[in-house]
Formats: C-alpha cells, structure tokens, sequence
C-alpha cells in the first residue's frame, strides 16, 4: 500500500512540471506558453521572454537544430551564397589570366584558342552569377515572408519551467472571413473562418489557442465625479484668456500622445466560437510560413428573403439585397457568397438593418435605369402674393431587357427642408401603369414596381417648393 501511495505521489509531482502549450493572439499582441525541449526559440526579433514568470534573455545564436525547418532555409541561403562568392573569385581569376605578361615568342594559333576558351568561361561564369543571383533573392524573398530576422535567437539560459514569450503586433495576426451559400430554398448557409498568418520565425505548438479581436492593453484613465458648477458670470481681460489658452496647450499635447499610444495595431483540432469576438481553437499547428491558414469557426443556417432595389438618383443600377436575422454578431462586413455551389460574389458587402442583416449580394444587368430632369420648359412658378411656388420634377426610365418578369423596390428621393421659411411637398407619381408608391419621413419615396419582360415604362415625380420671393433657395 506505501509503494502506491509513493508511485502516485511522484506521478502527482511529474505532472505539476508539464505545461499545456497555450497560444493567445490579441490585435496588438501574442503570447505563447510552452515548455521548451531546446534554448532555440526561432529566427525573431523584439520578443520578450520570462520563465516562470521571471524575464530572461533572448540572445543571437549560431546554433541552429537540424529539424528546424527555418534553418534548413537558413543553410540553403548560406550555400548560394557561398556559391555566388565562388563565381566572383573563379571572375576575378579568370581576369588576371588575361593582363598576364605576354610570352616573347607568339603563338597567334594558341592565342585565338586562348582567347576563345577564356570568353567561353566568361560567359559562363557570368550566367552562373545571374542566375545564382536570381536564386538567392528568391530565396531570401522567401525567407522574409516568413519571419522578421536572418539571425536566430535562443534562451541565455535553459528554462526549466514553463516559458512565455510576448510576440509584438503583426507577427502573428488573424482576421475574420464569411462566406454564405445561397440555396433554392432561400436559405443561407453561413460558414465564418478565421484567418490566421503567422510570420513571427517561431513555429507555434499550441494545445489551446485563443483569439481575442481586441487590444491586449487597454489604456484607461481613473475617471472622477466633477460638480457642475453654476457662478456669476466675469469677464475677463484678453491677457487673463491668452494665458488661459498657453496653459491648455500642454494637456492637448499629453492628451493627443496617449490617443495615439491607445490606438490597436494581425494541424487544428477542434474550434469554438467563445463569445463575440472570441474564438478558441485546441490543438494548433501553426508553423512560421507566412501563408494564411482559414480556421473554420462556426456554421449556421437562417431564412432569407431578397429583393430587387434601385436608388435611381444615386446609381443606375439595381442590385438584388438578401436579408436575413444573424444567430451570431457579424463581425466584418465583406463575404464570399456561393449560389449552387458556384460563385456569386467574392467581395460583396452587408450590413445591419434594423436588427437584421442585409447582404448586397449582385447586380442585375437586365435592368436598365434612367434618371433625367424633366424639361425647364415643363417647369412652372409663379407668385402668389409674396410667395414664389416653383413645381419641379424628374422622369425614371425603367426597362426590362430579362424574359421574365421583375419586381423592383425604387427608392427615390424629393428635397426636404430644414426650415420653416422652404416649404416642400410632393405633387405627382405619375405613371401610366398602376404602381404602388409610400411617402415616407425626409422626402423618401419607396415605389415597388413589376415589369414585364421587355417593357418599358416611364415615371414622373414632381414636387413644389415654395417660400418667400426675397428668398434664395438651393437643392
């Protein structure tokens, strides 16, 4: 019963020294967590090190582990480079060969043969060098996509103990990624990824990694209660307000250097979506290539209705809008849709309405508008008293060029005033087929329109300013 007792103690002590891996990526910084096996922590610059909470010290090494795959990349730019140094001196000695002392008897058979030899190494040697030259900067293009230093770093000390490193902003980075599936039954299939590089010259083993998409520093002033203070009201003398402003221009300056400080700076195991803008991935592989890697966070599924839509005085075309009630907080505005399985869209872009979200998913080039004022001709004013009363309007010109009907929302546009000296108010929707068409608040006018295939079909809308004749107007 002892020799148990003592066999799981010493299990209990050995598992007090082993370290889950952890990864958390912020927008202004990561830090990794990990027991390391070797002092070599990677090909990196500005890290920060403690172990065991205790900072330590990173330093320049030229020891470099043969299963690190940086420093096989490392090796490989040091051998063309040792290699283009073997092109210039065999250059350079090929060289000297020519301004040797000439032999007092001429051989000018020997010579051209000389000569024709000589030109031919040249030759060759400078295609060598261009395309040795050529490899190396491929190469070191390659290696600097991946991580910010040619020089290794490695631990001072051996650490023990668990590590952590604080890996500045940009090293390792992620963004948010959409993409919605569009089926017959309008339904739309949400997929959300993440986006994750990293280019920090450590290759990154995480059991646990989290993603916040926030600032790991939050800089906060201690904010107090200040009465609100009503006294008698002092003038005061010019030089009392210009020694006012000398004595604000300091704290403006203190004041603009923090906003600036404050400012944020980018194999997988199973994903869950934490909470808004949290995600939390368990084992991740993450090697230092610079090469994005799509995390598939979350999927879900939500109705979706979609109409046509014009906006006639801002764009002549109309655009199909799909929306739909999110499960989930969207957190970036740019999808990649899919209709079938086949693209639609790779940059379309949405919004949040009203509690729900629209999605501007194509255009519809079958339909064509048209937007013109009508004539001055048309036009008329008059006074009436001291009131000038102007009508004034504008023609749509819808086609549609599809053979299949299309049900069209426009959304137009009267100008609406500010004060009560302008008055505005619209006189006329006129068309010569039935439409339907709601007034809303600010001069918005929302017309839903069918057209048949191939028809074409003309709208007018006229409205009425009108104000004192003294009154110069502008819209």
């Amino acid at each position: 019963m002892m020799l148990i007792s003592r066999s799981f103690a010493a299990l209990l002590c050995a598992g007090t020294l082993t370290y889950a891996s952890t990864l958390d990526v912020y927008q202004d910084k990561s830090f990794y967590q990990y027991s390391p096996a070797t002092p070599f922590i990677g090909f990196t610059q500005g890290i920060e090190a403690a172990c065991d909470t205790k900072k330590t010290v990173l330093e320049p090494t030229l020891a470099c582990p043969d299963d690190q795959r940086l420093c096989e990349l490392s090796k490989e730019i040091k051998a063309t480079e040792d290699r283009l140094a073997k092109i210039h001196y065999n250059t350079d000695a090929l060289k000297a060969l020519t301004i040797l002392p000439k032999p007092a008897a001429y051989d000018a058979a020997g010579a051209i043969a000389s000569a024709r030899a000589i030109g031919e190494e040249r030759a060759l040697l400078e295609r060598k060098a261009k395309e040795t030259n050529e490899a190396l900067g491929l190469l070191g293009q390659q290696f600097t996509s991946q991580a910010p230093s040619r020089q290794p770093q490695a631990l001072r000390r051996v650490c023990k103990g668990e590590l952590t490193l604080a890996i500045p902003r940009g090293y390792i980075s992620f963004d948010n990624r959409y993409e919605g599936e569009i089926s017959k039954d309008k339904e739309i299939t949400v997929t959300q990824y993440i986006t994750v590089t990293n280019r920090s010259g450590i290759d990154i083993d995480a059991d646990r990694a989290m993603f916040y998409y926030r600032s790991a520093h939050s800089y906060l002033n201690p904010l107090h209660f200040n009465p609100w203070i009503v006294s008698k009201y002092i003038p005061r003398s010019k030089k009392m307000l210009k020694r006012s402003k000398m004595r604000a221009a300091p704290m403006e300056i203190a004041m603009d250097s923090m906003v600036a400080e404050a400012m944020p700076i980018p194999t997988v195991g199973s994903t869950s979506y934490e909470d808004a803008r949290v995600y939390k991935v368990n084992k991740l592989m993450l090697p230092s290539t610079g090469e994005p890697l799509d995390i598939r966070i979350l999927e879900w599924r939500a109705l979706l209705s979609c109409e046509l839509r014009a906006y006639p005085y801002l764009t002549t075309q109309a655009v199909e809008v799909c929306a739909f009630e999110p499960k989930y907080q969207i957190e970036k505005n740019q999808w990649r849709l899919k209709e079938e399985s086949r693209v639609i869209n790779e940059n379309a872009i949405g919004e949040y309405v009203h509690g729900r979200y629209e999605l501007y998913t194509r255009s519809d080039p079958d339909i064509k508008i048209g937007r013109r004022p009508i004539v001055k001709k048309e036009r008329q004013s008059g006074i009436f008293g001291g009131t000038v009363r102007e009508k004034d309007g504008y023609r749509l010109d819808l086609t549609n060029k599809s053979n299949k009907s299309k049900k069209l929302k426009i959304i137009e546009r009267i100008p609406t005033s500010t004060t009560d000296e302008i008055k505005v108010k619209l006189l006329e929707v006129k068309s010569e087929s039935k439409m339907d068409y709601h007034v809303k608040n600010d001069g918005k006018i929302e017309m839903n329109v069918t057209l048949k295939p191939h028809e074409h079909r003309t709208i007018e809308i006229w409205f009425e300013i009108s104000h004192e004749k003294d009154l110069k107007v502008r819209y």
